[in-house]
């Protein structure tokens, strides 16, 4: 039965509408808020959780609902209001209420429901005797099950997204010292932000095969429940087995061009965030960032200002959001934003995909790492080069890791360093000094982008730099 069920509509449901939603289970079924008013839920008469609705999200970026649900036939482009409702997987009604509370939004909002089958606008009486059915253990609208060790979330869709759900499930576990391990069919994939925000251990993407079991997206490893948390299933040496279908892949000839790098800003009222990014992304592409948010989907048309204005009204506090481009040029971003003694930094993760027939413009980037060394406080930045799917989500099979294909020390990094040391690594690469002698940097080309020998001369080079005598 389907757990996610979104009505996607071109008027912004109201609060009648979403309680005349609500109230697909009949007068007997209560309704309640949580979240400051930013869920709504509706529960059953002894307060068990049935379906769990968030506020509506009006999508203005363009390709944003095709980039999360697939393309399809009726699938709305924005403006669209976004309404998602997520069934309890406990009581067998969940995913029927679910689909008539996003049936009746369409219907009175001329809108569409997201799967179509989904859709209903029929009234489900509670038939299940819920006094057989354990009470769940948390309210967290996200988290299918919880354990002394794990938050296990079940998804059953195309692509699992970051969702403020998943945010704010992810949040709770780290608070807790539990692992968030997300539970889907082989047939879903991962969108960057996602596959960035698993990457702490123990937190897993565990996928169920019909003929292998259960088995890591990210590593393959084979896993099995045990302890209340899912963990590799160790053979007589100690070492986890692979998964047969995660060793099965076919090469595409897709690729991805990735950026992480690291800009550190005075902490003044004129500082304006997200300036590098954008800068990086011209440069690649063209044009600027379509949209940014702080979950998917991504919601809103970009705006360093206001990238900026949210940043510093949660500063102290970390912030983290996500940029997208533009349909026709697949890109995404993660950016992290934080508060340091230094001043404020800015670490960003962009990825773009180039099809069999496009070249990625590395020819580009040594431009680019001058201009961002120049005009955008860059402190370092490590480009490369991967096999990979063009539209940037993350399938459960093996994917190559990304080769080093140049490294940036920015300006500020360069004087901690000292340029004597940093211009003569003893094995290699030789640097191209970049902007003025007085405020210099160094840009160090490490590979072509598809020797994996180039791990280990930037591993040499990283080592180098922080065995510099004025770097400690």
């Amino acid at each position: 039965m389907t757990k996610d069920v979104i009505a996607l509509t071109p008027k912004m449901p109201d609060l009648p509408t979403l309680l005349a939603g609500l109230y697909a289970g009949g007068p007997d079924l209560g309704v309640s808020t949580l979240a400051d008013s930013a869920v709504i839920q509706l529960h059953a008469p002894d307060g068990r959780p049935l379906v769990s609705v968030e506020a509506p999200v009006l999508i203005q970026v363009p390709g944003e609902t095709a980039r999360l649900l697939g393309a399809g036939p009726g699938l709305p482009d924005s403006p669209v209001w976004w309404t998602e409702a997520r069934a309890s997987t406990t009581v067998a009604e969940g995913g029927l209420l679910a689909g008539s509370f996003a049936g009746r939004l369409a219907t009175v909002l001329n809108g569409s429901v997201w799967p179509p089958e989904a859709a209903s606008t029929d009234v489900v009486p509670l038939t299940t005797d819920i006094s057989a059915v354990p009470v769940p253990a948390t309210a967290a609208p996200a988290v299918d099950v919880l354990t002394d060790n794990a938050a296990v979330v079940i998804q059953d869709r195309p692509f699992v997204t970051m969702t403020s759900w998943l945010s704010d499930a992810l949040r709770g576990a780290t608070a807790d010292d539990r692992a968030l391990q997300i539970v889907t069919p082989c047939t879903t994939r991962l969108t960057q932000p996602t596959r960035i925000a698993l990457t702490g251990h123990p937190n897993r993407w565990v996928v169920q095969d019909a003929d292998h079991g259960f088995y890591d997206g990210l590593s393959g490893a084979v896993l099995h429940w045990k302890g209340g948390i899912f963990t590799p299933v160790l053979g007589e040496n100690g070492t986890a087995s692979v998964a047969e279908a995660f060793t099965t892949t076919a090469g595409t000839g897709e690729r991805q061009l990735v950026l992480s790098l690291r800009t550190r800003h005075p902490a003044d009222e004129d500082l304006v965030l997200g300036r590098a990014l954008e800068a990086a992304w011209r440069a690649l592409t063209g044009a600027p960032p379509a949209g940014w948010s702080t979950a998917e989907p991504v919601s809103l048309p970009w705006s360093t200002r206001r990238l900026t204005d949210l940043a510093r009204d949660r500063a102290p506090r970390p912030t983290w959001l996500i940029a997208v481009g533009h349909p026709d040029r697949p890109a995404i971003a993660t950016v992290r934003v934080t508060r340091t003694p230094a001043g404020v930094e800015e670490d960003i993760i962009l990825t773009l995909g180039y099809g069999e027939d496009e070249t990625p413009p590395l020819d580009r980037i040594g431009l680019l790492a001058e201009t961002l060394c120049a005009e955008h406080a860059l402190a370092s930045m490590l480009t490369s080069l991967r096999a990979a799917r063009r539209d940037l989500t993350v399938p459960p099979h093996f994917e190559a890791p990304p080769v080093p294909h140049t490294f940036t020390l920015g300006p500020g990094e360069l004087r901690a360093v000292g340029l004597a040391h940093a211009l003569s690594p003893p094995l290699g690469p030789t640097p191209v000094q970049l902007g003025p002698a007085a405020e210099p940097a160094l840009h160090y080309p490490i590979g072509d982008g598809t020797s994996p020998g180039a791990w280990t001369t930037l591993q040499h080079l990283t080592a180098h730099i922080r065995a510099a005598p004025t770097a400690h």
